[in-house]
C-alpha cells in the first residue's frame, strides 16, 4: 500500500502479564479494544472475491494461516460440540492480540498508531456467528456482547470476552514451566489453546455447533480499512470519548485506520453502552461490504493487491475452511442480504459476584433464540440490541 505506515522493528513491546483477577469491571476507565472482527466477514468475502479475479484457489487458500480448534474435544471431561441443527455456523473473532501472526510482539510505534499501548490479557471483545440455513434461507449475523456472564468450560462463570486471554495465559505459564524458551512458540501454542476454549465457550452457551472459524487481529482491521480508502459511516449526532479516541460530528463521515477503530470501538456517551457498539460495528460492516461491491475495489488490482496482503496478515481460519465453498454464500452476504441481530439480553447493567460490571442473560433463552435463527423452533423474543436507528443519509444508516 502506496500509504501504508511503516512498522518498525524497534521498540518491542513486554509480554502482557496474565491476570487472574479477570477483566475490571466496566466502571473503571475503558480499556482501549477493538471490535475489529467487524471486518472478519469482509476478509473472507473480498478474500473470495479476489480469488475469483487474481489468483488461483490454491494461492488464496494455502497463504492463509490457520488454525485447528473444532471438532471433538481434547479431554473426556470436555462437553462434545451439538448436534447439526440444518446451518452451517461460522464463529467470527476479533482478538485485540498486540503480536504479528508470528507470534512477535508489534512495536511500540505501531501499538501507539492503532490507538492501544495497554497491556494485559487478550481479550475477544466482538463476537459473531454467522448462521448460513442448508436449506436456502437468509443468513444471519448474532452478535454477542463482550461482557456477557457465561460459564466456562472448566467450571465457574466469567466474562465471555475474557475465555481466550485467561486460557491463553495459563497455556503459556504452562508451556514456560516445560521449559519452552521461544517466545514466538509459546505465543502461537498458548493462542491455540485460547481459540479451543473460546469455541467450547461458545458451543456450551448456544448449543450451537461451530463448524467454522474466522479470526482478524487488531493490526488486520487497521490494515483493511486503509486498503478499502476508508468506509462511509453516519452518526446521528455528534460524539467525543477520549478513552476510544472518537470525536465525530453529526452526519457523514469516510473513516479510515485509527477514524475507523475509534468509530467501533467506542461504548462511552453512548445511550445503550455495548449494544449501541455492536449496531455500530453492524452498520461498518454493511457499509464496508457495500463499498467492497460498489466501489471499484474488485476491478482494481492495486486495491486488491493491498487487501490481499492485509488479509494474509491478519486472517486465521480453521483448515477446513473451504473459500470456493464459501463464494457462493459470500453473494448473499456482500449484497445486503444478511440480516444483524443480538441475542437476547436481561440487562446490560448487572454485576457479577465479585463486583464486574456485567450483561446478565438467560442462556436457556439465548439458545431458544439462537435456534429459531435456524428455521428449528419458533425462536424466542425479540432482541434487545439489534435495532438499527430509523434516519439514514444518501443510503447511509445514522447510528448514535
Amino acid at each position: 500500500m502506496d500509504d501504508e505506515p511503516e512498522w518498525p522493528a524497534e521498540e518491542p513491546v513486554a509480554e502482557p502479564a496474565p491476570d487472574s483477577a479477570g477483566p475490571a469491571p466496566r466502571r473503571r476507565s475503558v480499556p482501549r479494544r477493538v471490535g475489529q472482527v467487524v471486518l472478519a466477514l469482509l476478509s473472507v468475502v473480498a478474500l473470495v472475491a479476489t480469488g475469483y479475479a487474481y489468483l488461483t484457489y490454491h494461492q488464496v487458500q494455502g497463504d492463509l494461516h490457520t488454525t485447528d480448534v473444532l471438532g471433538e474435544p481434547d479431554s473426556p471431561d470436555v462437553q462434545a460440540p451439538p448436534a447439526d441443527d440444518g446451518a452451517e455456523d461460522i464463529l467470527l473473532v476479533g482478538v485485540d492480540a498486540r503480536t504479528d501472526m508470528q507470534g512477535n510482539p508489534l512495536p511500540l510505534s505501531v501499538l501507539k498508531t492503532l490507538r492501544t499501548e495497554q497491556t494485559g490479557a487478550i481479550n475477544t471483545d466482538t463476537l459473531i456467528i454467522l448462521r448460513v440455513p442448508k436449506n436456502g434461507g437468509k443468513p444471519v449475523a448474532i452478535s454477542i456482547p463482550r461482557d456477557t456472564w457465561v460459564t466456562v468450560p472448566k467450571g465457574g462463570q466469567a466474562k465471555i470476552n475474557s475465555v481466550f486471554g485467561t486460557t491463553k495465559a495459563a497455556a503459556a505459564a504452562q508451556l514456560r514451566a516445560q521449559g519452552k524458551r521461544d517466545q514466538a512458540e509459546i505465543e502461537r501454542d498458548s493462542d491455540q489453546a485460547g481459540r479451543k476454549a473460546l469455541v467450547q465457550t461458545i458451543q456450551d452457551f448456544t448449543q450451537v455447533r461451530v463448524d467454522h472459524y474466522a479470526e482478524v487481529n487488531l493490526l488486520g482491521f487497521y490494515l483493511i480499512t486503509e486498503a478499502l480508502g476508508g468506509v462511509q459511516v453516519c452518526l446521528s449526532h455528534a460524539t467525543e470519548d477520549k478513552d476510544s479516541g472518537a470525536d465525530f460530528s453529526a452526519g457523514l463521515h469516510t473513516v479510515t485506520g485509527a477514524e475507523a477503530l475509534s468509530f467501533v470501538r467506542q461504548r462511552k456517551n453512548l445511550p445503550r453502552g455495548d449494544l449501541d457498539r455492536i449496531v455500530r460495528q453492524q452498520v461498518f460492516l454493511g457499509s464496508a461490504l457495500h463499498k467492497v461491491l460498489t466501489a471499484g475495489v474488485l476491478t482494481s488490482p492495486s486495491k486488491m493487491s493491498d487487501l490481499t496482503d492485509a488479509l494474509h496478515k491478519s486472517l486465521v481460519l480453521d483448515p477446513d475452511f473451504d473459500l470456493l465453498q464459501f463464494a457462493e454464500k459470500a453473494k448473499g452476504l456482500a449484497s445486503g442480504d444478511v440480516t444483524f441481530e443480538t441475542i437476547p439480553v436481561i440487562t446490560i447493567n448487572g454485576r457479577s459476584p465479585d463486583g464486574q460490571s456485567i450483561v446478565e442473560v438467560d442462556p436457556k433463552a439465548v439458545q431458544q433464540y439462537v435456534a429459531g435463527l435456524a428455521g428449528r423452533t419458533g425462536g424466542g423474543g425479540a432482541a434487545s440490541g439489534g435495532g438499527f436507528a430509523q434516519a439514514s443519509i444518501n443510503g447511509v444508516t445514522c447510528v448514535n
